[in-house]
Order: C-alpha cells, then sequence, then structure tokens
C-alpha cells in the first residue's frame, strides 16, 4: 500500500500563486508516474497534470497549460504544483495519484493511489 498526502492548499486572492507537494510513502512510486486531478462541488473528478517517472513526459489540462507547472523530485517521493495566475473557476480539491506505470495520461483508472485532497479557494 501507498500513502499519498498533499499538502499546499489554501485561499488565495485571484491573480496568486501556490504550490502544491504531494508526498508518497514508499521509494517504489518514484518509478511511476504522477498526477493531479482536481474536483469541484457537484462536478466530476477532472485531470490537471501528469509527470512521468524520470518527469521526461508531461501532460497539462488546455485549461491549466501555461499556469500551471509539474515536477517532482524523485529522491524525495515528491511531486510538485506550482499554480500562477490564479483564477475563481481554480477553486477546489486537488487530488495527487500515483499511476501504475511509468507512464500516464489523463485516464483516472491508469492511477492506483489516491490522496485525501487538499483544499485550493480562488477569491476573485
Amino acid at each position: 500500500q501507498v500513502q499519498v498526502a498533499e499538502s499546499g492548499g489554501g485561499l488565495v486572492q485571484a491573480g496568486g500563486s501556490l504550490r502544491l507537494s504531494c508526498s508518497t510513502s514508499r521509494r517504489t512510486s518514484s518509478n511511476n508516474a504522477m498526477g493531479w486531478f482536481r474536483q469541484n462541488p457537484g462536478k466530476a473528478r477532472e485531470f490537471v497534470s501528469t509527470i512521468s517517472w524520470n518527469g521526461g513526459h508531461i501532460l497539462y489540462a488546455d485549461s491549466v497549460k501555461g499556469r500551471f507547472t509539474i515536477s517532482r523530485d524523485r529522491a524525495k517521493n515528491t511531486i510538485y504544483l506550482q499554480i500562477n495566475s490564479l483564477k475563481p473557476e481554480d477553486t477546489a480539491v486537488y487530488y495527487c495519484a500515483v499511476a501504475r506505470g511509468a507512464v500516464s495520461g489523463q485516464d483516472q483508472s491508469s492511477y492506483t493511489y489516491w490522496g485525501q485532497g487538499t483544499q485550493v479557494t480562488v477569491s476573485s
């Protein structure tokens, strides 16, 4: 079992920035792709970004391209999501997940372990 823990959420004004972190409990997750997803109340959880095991393959949802940056530190079993130019529509619970394979995409069924989420609230 892999424990996944997100942190870094909070309340920020539109235009501000946040850096989310996601740590995992097992070193083997460093050989897996990891991703970020988000969910607003009443809406389905949606893909935000994914990064491959070595950082060589990265995908972003169109809605966050140019504003969000995903990165990882394999030695620390941690990935990050730098969020800039925040908009009210970015308000959501942000979830981190560990994929089954070394490279993954937007399909949530490809991710095995999930965190509890961290709330990001953007005020206008």
